[in-house]
């Protein structure tokens, strides 16, 4: 019956909100595992509660509910998004290990990478395009899918390029305080 069905969406819920949380926790590990430090990683993961602004904001303006697809689409997005904010994060990483200094490092990473980022970006929402104007085959499951990594993409990757560097800064300014404060005892 009905509450059967409710259930299983539940149950289903649960299973894809757990999903998303170990894999925000797995690419947290990997990017401390590979950056070597925490700050960087913390900086990326940053840029996702944006993606998810623009999931939901993608929705409201399509009239479409949050379902399992949505759910799938941001499980996508976090993939997409992290990436976008580690080629940005480890570019300003490699100009302050070259020497530049932090505002200048954040600002050539910025030029530099911006073209890379809005081509994946768009090249993404081109491919969901079709899915999200509903002439794609699946009907409603591909469509609430698309919108939710279309508005996501556009959200995340317009604040990836501002947010991150900004967090990154702050964060690094932070604790390099931090640091200068333990090396005087």
């Amino acid at each position: 019956g009905v509450e059967g069905v409710a259930a299983d969406m539940s149950e289903t819920f649960t299973q894809l909100g757990i999903a998303m949380i170990a894999a925000i926790a797995i690419v947290y590990f990997i990017l401390v595992v590979t950056f070597g430090e925490g700050l960087a990683p913390f900086a990326i993961l940053f840029s996702l509660p944006f993606a998810v602004i623009g999931s939901f904001v993608g929705l409201y303006l399509t009239d479409l509910t949050i379902s399992v697809s949505v759910m799938m689409g941001l499980l996508m997005l976090i993939g997409i998004v992290v990436t976008n904010a580690i080629v940005l994060v480890d570019r300003i990483i490699h100009m302050e290990h070259d020497g530049m200094g932090m505002r200048e490092a954040i600002l050539e990473a910025g030029t530099t990478r911006l073209r890379p980022i809005l081509m994946t970006a768009i090249a993404t929402i081109g491919a969901m395009l079709p899915m999200a104007l509903g002439n794609g085959g699946g009907g409603l499951v591909s469509q609430d899918l698309a919108v939710t990594v279309i508005g996501g993409l556009i959200s995340s990757t317009a604040l990836t390029l501002v947010i991150v560097p900004i967090v990154y800064e702050i964060l690094s300014k932070m604790l390099k305080k931090n640091r200068k404060d333990e090396r005087e005892d």
